[in-house]
């Protein structure tokens, strides 16, 4: 049985969304026959800004990736912080360099799940899912929300946690703040969760 790729694509200015990109991975990895690997989408600050925001240095573990490798996938984890309740600029950067695969509807029928990271309860945590489920619906991708499959841990009231039905999720707070233990095992259990969808669909592919 061939492999079943599966690339977790992401943008992180804090190091949040990174750090719930790799336990995503690691929760697609943990799939028999799911290869998952992680990239990064280009950055539009300068290193002028950036040193001024104080942002930390890229993973250099983490490739930058072209808007065509993402043919090479059978299916995507995508990862940002939002903007006023919309993926950040640098991932929308991305998605509009991908135009010629739109017009190919290359990526059609491969399914994408999202994840992301947001300030405070009212910066987006549903509100950026919905709006980035514009450019996978443009594409034709299959979206793969989380529903409620992650259990009990969606129900959790003690503690603040991120995430909904869409996918998973972080509150960064004024940025001193990490993504907790149930938040990383939600990111662990949507990347194995979409990861078997991906490796379904790859083996039982939809009628053109």
């Amino acid at each position: 049985m061939a492999t079943t790729k599966l690339y977790v694509v992401y943008y992180s200015l804090y190091r949040h969304v990174e750090i719930m990109a790799r336990e995503v991975q690691r929760g697609a990895n943990s799939v028999q026959g799911v290869e998952a690997t992680i990239w990064q989408v280009p950055e539009t600050l300068s290193d002028t800004i950036l040193q001024k925001m104080k942002a930390p240095a890229k993973a250099a573990d983490a490739p930058v990736i072209r808007p065509e490798q993402l043919l090479d996938a059978d299916g995507f984890l995508f990862g940002f912080p939002s903007r006023f309740g919309v993926m950040a600029a640098q991932f929308k950067a991305f998605f509009d360099a991908t135009t010629e695969l739109w017009g190919r509807q290359a990526l059609a029928g491969k399914p994408a799940g999202i994840f992301w990271s947001t300030g405070f309860t009212g910066g987006g945590q549903e509100l950026t899912a919905l709006t980035a489920i514009t450019q996978l619906a443009h594409h034709g991708m299959v979206f793969v929300p989380l529903g409620y499959t992650f259990g009990s841990g969606m129900f959790e009231m003690n503690e603040v946690k991120g995430g909904s039905a869409y996918g998973a999720g972080t509150y960064a707070a004024d940025g001193s703040r990490e993504p907790t233990e149930l938040e990383l095992q939600q990111a662990f259990h949507q990347g194995k969760y979409v990861a078997e969808i991906t490796k379904k669909l790859k083996n039982n592919p939809l009628p053109p």
